[in-house]
C-alpha cells in the first residue's frame, strides 16, 4: 500500500467543492470504532466519526466558483434531488491507500450522482468525474506510509465477517473540502434533502 497523503494535486492549501454523503448512523459509527481499534497495530490514520463520508464527485476549486454559482447549484440540486434510500455498509476491504467499507446497492448512489451532474451541467458546473469512474465506499483509515498489502489483508480478514450495517440516506451535502495534517475536514455549503 502507498501513502494516501502523497496524492498528486493535493497540498495543505488545496480547497475544493465536493458532493458527498455523510452517514448519520450510530450502529455504523460504533462498528467503525470497533474496526479501528482492531486495526491499531497498522498505525494508519483513523478517520474520526465526524469525518466519515462517501465522496460522490468534485465540482471545482474554491478559486474558480463564485458564491452566486454555488447558490444556483444548490437550488438546481434541490429541484433535481431523487428519493432518499437505504445503503448497506459492508466490512471491510482496502484500496491502495485506505481501509474502507464497501457499500451496496450502487444504483441509488449512481442515480443521485446523475441527478447532481445533470443539475450542475445546466449551470456549466458538471462534476469532474463521470459516474462510470465512481466506486462508492466509506474510508475508515488512511495509509500513511508504504505498507505490504499482505499485512493489511491479514489484519482485516477477521473483520470481514462482521454484520453488514443498514443506513438511511436522507440528504446530500455540497462541501468545501480541505486537508488538515492527516485528515480531511469540510464546511457544508448546502445540505440538500432527498425526497
Amino acid at each position: 500500500m502507498v501513502n494516501h497523503w502523497e496524492r498528486p494535486g493535493w497540498t495543505p492549501d488545496t480547497r475544493a467543492f465536493y458532493w458527498m454523503l455523510v452517514p448519520d448512523s450510530e450502529p455504523f459509527a460504533a462498528q467503525v470504532l470497533e474496526c479501528q481499534k482492531a486495526l491499531e497495530n497498522l498505525r494508519f490514520d483513523a478517520v474520526n466519526r465526524a469525518s466519515l463520508h462517501l465522496t460522490l464527485g468534485r465540482v471545482g476549486d474554491t478559486d474558480t466558483l463564485s458564491q452566486a454559482a454555488l447558490r444556483s447549484l444548490g437550488a438546481a440540486a434541490r429541484d433535481a434531488a431523487p428519493a432518499s434510500f437505504d445503503l448497506v455498509a459492508v466490512p471491510l476491504t482496502a484500496s491502495t491507500g485506505a481501509i474502507r467499507y464497501s457499500v451496496a446497492p450502487w444504483h441509488p448512489i449512481l442515480e443521485l450522482h446523475a441527478a447532481l451532474d445533470a443539475a450542475g451541467k445546466t449551470l456549466g458546473l458538471p462534476q469532474e468525474r463521470s459516474a462510470a469512474s465512481l466506486r462508492p465506499h466509506i474510508g475508515i483509515a488512511y495509509c500513511n506510509r508504504p505498507v505490504p498489502a499482505d499485512a493489511v489483508r491479514a489484519s482485516i480478514a477477521p473483520l470481514r465477517s462482521l454484520p453488514h450495517v443498514l443506513m438511511r440516506i436522507h440528504d446530500v451535502q455540497l462541501v468545501e473540502l480541505r486537508r488538515r495534517r492527516n485528515s480531511y475536514t469540510w464546511t457544508t455549503i448546502h445540505r440538500i434533502p432527498l425526497r
